[in-house]
């Protein structure tokens, strides 16, 4: 009974947390434009100083060095500009994604920062669309299945092995 008890408690904990991936996975990805288009700004003008010095933004990279300050700053330009690009990239494949589709990309919601400043102002929502009950149905057998893995394993050394001779069955 208390195995049956804690599995049900197990997919119910499973249902409520995996259905709210949706919507968050939705608030990641408004973040996300912003930041994208914020990246954006800094390299829009990065670009335009390196075309008034007739450079292209790889030999203006270059011509960054000669001071502590400069090799700092080439080093964060560079940075800013591969965010840029694996955000960018993130930003299409998760607004293109139906949200069902997004719970196969957890990989694209991977920018810590962002992730960390969604989750702080994160408010669940409840699954009353199809993708919310579809996650937290496949939530649900998640954590019926862990627990009820888990229970077992814990249970396995306690049980009582039957044995069967001739035609009968005993317990020790």
């Amino acid at each position: 009974m208390i195995f049956k008890v804690l599995t049900l408690v197990g997919g119910l904990f499973g249902a409520a947390l995996v259905s709210q991936f949706p919507e968050f996975t939705q608030q990641y990805t408004q973040r996300l434009g912003g930041q994208v288009e914020a990246l954006g700004v800094v390299l829009a003008d990065f670009d335009h100083s390196a075309q008034r010095a007739d450079m292209t933004r790889d030999e203006a990279l270059a011509s960054m060095g000669g001071t502590v300050f400069m090799e700092n700053r080439r080093r964060d330009m560079r940075r800013t500009i591969d965010r840029h690009a694996r955000l960018s990239a993130d930003q299409i494949a998760l607004r293109t994604a139906t949200p069902l589709q997004r719970l196969t990309m957890p990989h694209r919601v991977a920018d810590t920062e962002l992730a960390r400043s969604t989750w702080n102002d994160f408010v669940p929502a409840m699954p009353l669309s199809v993708a919310g009950i579809i996650s937290g149905f496949v939530g649900f057998i998640g954590g019926y299945v862990v627990i009820a893995a888990f229970l077992r394993f814990l249970a396995w050394p306690f049980r009582k092995r039957r044995k069967k001779a001739n035609g009968l069955t005993f317990t020790s």
